[in-house]
């Protein structure tokens, strides 16, 4: 049984930090890409930043870029996402998502497994 599970959610001011983690397990993490998604309320889930399973190759929402880091340790089955300088407009439930497909990967329908997802709330 696949599971993710993301932590390290919270209450931060703006530009503040904070960093969330998404353990996995019952798959071989090392053969799946990654991404972060996240969704504020009355809004769709929209894509925040992927890592490919080889961790050579990121690729950031235009949103986030330049603030938001995602990283991987395939030794831990965790993947991370490093978030600095917070907006209010980055209040969301992030969602860290799993695929066996190596294309498209800002797309959410292209993700075969999904977390529960971690409220951040940055306040102003």
């Amino acid at each position: 049984q696949v599971q993710l599970v993301e932590s390290g959610g919270g209450l931060v001011q703006a530009g503040g930090s904070l960093r969330l983690s998404c353990a996995a397990s019952g798959l071989t993490f090392s053969v799946y890409a990654m991404g972060w998604f996240r969704q504020a309320p009355g809004k769709e889930r929209e894509f925040v930043a992927r890592i490919t399973k080889i961790a050579g190759s990121t690729y950031y929402a235009d949103s986030v870029k330049g603030r938001f880091t995602i990283s991987r340790d395939n030794a831990k089955n965790t993947l991370y996402l490093q978030m600095n300088s917070l907006k209010p407009d980055d209040t969301a439930v992030y969602y860290c998502a799993a695929t066996a497909s190596g294309w498209d990967l800002s797309l959410s329908g292209r993700y075969d497994y999904w977390g529960q997802g971690t409220q951040v709330t940055v306040s102003s």
